[in-house]
């Protein structure tokens, strides 16, 4: 009886540990490669760096991560797929050591010509998009 607790219990906590998005220990990084808008229902922009073989993905929720150590044929194979979230299901998540991404910021002289009553508006809209 006591193994099996232990059993379930490993099992539950590898479960867990394949759906962390994250290592939450790790500062939100910023990042300076390009990603280009996709058409998925999860997922809004993608991008790749060949020199540090990492891929970044941006979700609709406005979160961004970036996966370390992924092939090219890997990014090739979500880009170019028919399901980009079913193909992240299948061969991203959990599979990579991951970072979040700090999401750009606005240019200051462009929030400089905002109203103060506009700039709530104008946040909400960053945060979405």
């Amino acid at each position: 009886m006591r193994t099996r607790c232990v059993v379930v219990l490993l099992t539950a906590l590898l479960a867990y540990s394949l759906l962390e998005a994250a290592d939450r220990n790790v500062e939100p990084i910023v990042s300076r490669i390009h990603r280009e808008a996709i058409d998925s229902s999860a997922i809004r922009t993608v991008g790749y760096s060949r020199r540090l073989h990492a891929l970044e993905i941006e979700f609709h929720d406005g979160l961004i991560y970036r996966y370390e150590n992924v092939p090219l044929p890997v990014y090739h194979g979500l880009v170019s797929s028919e399901s980009k979230a079913r193909f992240y299901n299948q061969h991203i998540r959990g599979r990579y050591h991951c970072v979040r991404v700090k999401p750009a910021r606005q240019p200051r002289a462009f929030l400089a010509r905002c109203s103060s009553a506009s700039r709530p508006n104008i946040t909400a809209t960053l945060i979405q998009s």
